[in-house]
């Protein structure tokens, strides 16, 4: 990304405060605290004991110590997994930028026909309605409506009421007799792979975009697919 105008939506200094800051200060309170957390679960008999008999029987300066630093290290951890996780959104008048997981993907203005909101996901399309981007934001609706201005300053079209093709949308259902062959059994892997949860991210990702090669949109719903065709150029 250059040096030109841009608007950047995600990753602010207010939220590095908020996740660098809190959540350390969190760990080092519970560390702190946990020693007396354990002496009460102690005398719970509902309650399992396991790891904490040994931090009750050891009620030391030097345990409340480890605890407080394990926790402080626990927090800053935690906050750069959850800041690597949320979406930073850079958007100039030749390409827009998104960067989530360390991974970067630039999409060019001249491929960009418009942008919108679906739900907690940003979406980019081009002329033909392929999407070319759809990415799971972190933004509050203070942040939400961040998007529209940003693409608009720069220049982009961007639809307020969402996808203007969501009608087009219809359930997926395995074997569908009106779906092609090669997109039903990309749907099917890619139904397993969401099943699978967090194991099967990488393959719901990568399922979604050889669902588009083939000539098919998919969006997902309450652990649903639902798909629609894309229009020809």
């Amino acid at each position: 990304m250059n040096s030109q105008r841009q608007t950047v939506i995600g990753h602010s200094t207010v939220d590095k405060l908020v996740l660098y800051g809190g959540l350390p200060v969190v760990g080092l309170v519970l560390g702190y605290f946990l020693p007396r957390i354990a002496d009460w679960a102690m005398t719970q008999k509902w309650l399992p004991k396991g790891p904490l008999r040994f931090i009750a029987e050891w009620d030391a300066w030097w345990v409340v110590g480890i605890l407080m630093l394990a926790g402080l290290i626990g927090g800053l951890l935690l906050a750069a997994v959850a800041l690597e996780d949320s979406l930073k959104v850079t958007v100039t008048d030749t390409e827009v930028e998104l960067l989530k997981n360390t991974k970067t993907q630039t999409v060019r203005r001249s491929d960009l026909a418009l942008a919108f909101l679906d739900g907690k996901e940003l979406v980019l399309q081009d002329a033909t309605s392929r999407e070319l981007a759809r990415e799971k934001h972190d933004q509050l609706a203070s942040g939400r409506a961040k998007f529209g201005p940003a693409f608009r300053q720069h220049g982009y079209a961007w639809s307020e009421d969402g996808d203007p093709h969501a009608n087009a949308f219809s359930r997926w259902i395995e074997d569908h007799p009106d779906v092609p062959p090669a997109v039903n059994a990309v749907l099917k892997a890619r139904a397993k792979a969401i099943a699978a949860g967090d194991k099967g991210k990488a393959d719901v990702r990568e399922f979604r975009q050889e669902v588009g090669k083939l000539g098919y949109v998919v969006r997902d719903e309450h652990g649903k697919q639902y798909i629609r065709a894309i229009k020809q150029a």
